[in-house]
């Protein structure tokens, strides 16, 4: 396995252009389909779990919402293998375990934060209807809405992402593992269903990592649950939302967060 990673690195470093952009749009096509596959195994598997209403039916407007942002998300990954052809973001090969997990750390909690703040701008009154409102334009998510975005947030996340990249070189592993846990909690977070059993915000760790239910309050309340991954930084800067535990335990108990108190 080792070698079969260290062929294809071999061969993207080598890559000319149109053989870069050809692998990053099927590369973040496979994703998008990945995504909606699990999500819809998972939409029906936690039914009895919603913490939204059921959504539209299907709109040309997120169709073409979701593929502008493939696209935009291939025109990133272009922009990251080119950087790193140009040795301008540094990747590292040769590395031990240790050097792994600490790198998936930084990336991790440095994404986090970075993430954070960016959607935190996207909320000004000045930026919002810019950035932002498109996503919001639809409350009630399912897998899909995960890439329903204004063009310019996709790629402010993407910037966000490469920008780390130069400043930090990671270990190849850590930007896999890493690029891996961004999907998962992004469908997640998208899913309209809550997977997560109760004891997940009674557990130490657990209680601090993001759920659907945290972000689809988001959705319905929106000065509260800035954070993407965890709540750290919304604990930390005030702006977890109070409902919060009731809004997730009413969740697993079949009652949705749009039947529940909301701040207007």
């Amino acid at each position: 396995m080792p070698d079969l990673f260290d062929q294809f690195f071999d061969a993207l470093w080598q890559m000319p252009l149109a053989g870069v952009v050809a692998w990053s749009v099927l590369e973040n096509v496979v994703i998008l389909v990945v995504v909606l596959l699990m999500g819809e195994f998972l939409v029906r598997r936690y039914g009895d779990h919603r913490v939204t209403e059921a959504p539209e039916p299907l709109s040309m407007t997120e169709v073409w919402l979701a593929a502008s942002c493939v696209l935009l998300n291939a025109v990133v990954t272009v922009a990251g293998v080119l950087l790193w052809q140009a040795g301008i973001i540094r990747v590292r090969f040769e590395v031990t375990v240790f050097q792994v997990l600490l790198d998936t750390f930084i990336l991790f909690f440095a994404m986090d934060l970075a993430m954070y703040v960016f959607h935190r701008v996207a909320h000004y009154p000045l930026l919002f209807p810019l950035i932002h409102r498109t996503h919001h334009r639809f409350e009630n998510p399912r897998p899909l809405t995960l890439f329903v975005l204004n063009p310019f947030e996709t790629l402010g996340f993407g910037v966000l992402w490469l920008l780390l990249l130069v400043i930090y070189p990671a270990a190849w592993q850590s930007i896999i593992i890493y690029l891996t846990l961004n999907i998962v909690f992004g469908l997640v977070g998208h899913l309209g269903v809550e997977p997560m059993p109760n004891r997940w915000i009674r557990l130490p760790m657990s209680r601090y990592v993001s759920t659907s239910a945290f972000h689809a309050e988001h959705h319905f309340d929106k000065d509260h649950n800035y954070g993407f991954y965890t709540l750290i930084w919304d604990r930390l800067f005030r702006t977890l939302s109070p409902d919060y535990v009731s809004d997730f335990q009413a969740a697993r108990d079949g009652v949705r967060i749009p039947d529940t108190v909301r701040k207007p």
